[in-house]
């Protein structure tokens, strides 16, 4: 049994860890804790009651080296920086659930996040943890950095045709929609019930923070720069991501090799599901599963491509991802806590 901790369990992506975990058969959640919130897990999270009987204390490096073999990081952004270089020097292996160490260029961070880095010698040895594009990379690293859940939405929609000729795509729009847990348990006007009940609204348009993280990766995978306009909405729900994507092509496609890309391109792959011809994805079919959910539409003129993803941005775009990388690491079932 590998023994895990979780750094962050009051927070909605600890407890759908702790969920996930408790049921995983190869491993023990050992330790707990968060930055403020302290007590027993089943106090915090009453859903737990009769599940566990784990106490999250303070962080405390030493307690946390001594307990564990791996350490999740379910923390805000700019916390978990403080803290993975200990980890990492006394020989844990440490997934951070945070944007830390996703942005490779420091001055990105500071631009997006708005505050410097401050562990940059560490940026370089993070694996994005995107298991579908990066398995062999996850396999043999002892750091991952967990993708956010918009990006990973987008970047498993686009991976198939990006991976083809890149030069034959002229633009790409992502217009997403979330559910408010994706904003995290923080208290504010603008997520409270009366605000978000019977309601729709973009928010932080052009500006989001995923924006650079979606750019960068996609453009890894593309071998050369692609930038998409993305867009994300605030659905009235609890979990679950929407992704509406447009790419406008200098070339015709057919709706036949398009599909024939994607079941290719995703037939050994556990949880991303290719929808039939004509179906499309719902975020009620994804919700509380680590499934990425993808459906594929040709314009008349066979020059544009529209396609839809959805995943639980708590699951697939947080935790079961995690999860997922974790099992990689350790050479355990892909699936094992997840289906």
């Amino acid at each position: 049994m590998v023994r895990v901790g979780i750094v962050g369990i009051s927070g909605f992506g600890g407890k759908v860890l702790l969920d996930i975990l408790l049921k995983h058969k190869e491993v023990r959640v050992t330790y707990v804790a968060a930055n403020s919130t302290t007590g027993r897990v089943d106090a915090i999270w009453p859903e737990f009651r009769g599940r566990t009987d784990l106490v999250c204390a303070k962080y405390d490096p030493a307690r946390a080296i001594e307990h564990c073999e791996l350490v999740f990081l379910a923390l805000p952004h700019m916390e978990s920086m403080k803290i993975v270089d200990a980890l990492l020097k006394a020989g844990k292996k440490v997934i951070d659930l945070s944007a830390d160490y996703r942005l490779k260029k420091t001055s990105l961070y500071t631009q997006w996040y708005g505050a410097e880095h401050k562990d940059r010698k560490n940026l370089l040895k993070a694996v994005y943890g995107l298991p579908e594009i990066f398995r062999a990379k996850v396999r043999k690293s002892r750091f991952i950095a967990n993708p956010g859940c918009y990006p990973t939405a987008a970047l498993l929609a686009l991976a198939p045709l990006a991976s083809i000729d890149p030069g034959k795509i002229v633009s790409i729009i992502i217009d997403a929609k979330s559910g408010v847990s994706g904003a995290g348990r923080k208290v504010a006007e603008g997520f409270m019930f009366c605000f978000v009940n019977e309601n729709f609204k973009a928010y932080r348009v052009l500006t989001h923070q995923h924006t650079p993280e979606i750019s960068q990766y996609l453009s890894g995978m593309a071998g050369k720069e692609l930038k998409a306009v993305f867009v994300p909405h605030l659905l009235p729900i609890n979990n679950g991501i929407l992704e509406t994507i447009y790419v406008t092509l200098n070339e015709k496609m057919t709706a036949n090799a398009l599909d024939t890309l994607y079941r290719k391109f995703y037939k050994t792959e556990s949880f991303v599901r290719v929808m039939p011809k004509g179906e499309q994805v719902e975020v009620k079919n994804v919700v509380h599963t680590n499934f990425c959910d993808i459906a594929l539409t040709v314009s008349e003129d066979r020059k544009m491509i529209v396609i839809t993803s959805a995943i639980d941005n708590l699951v697939k775009g947080a935790a079961g991802q995690a999860v997922q990388n974790m099992n990689i690491m350790y050479d355990f079932q892909e699936t094992e806590g997840l289906l």
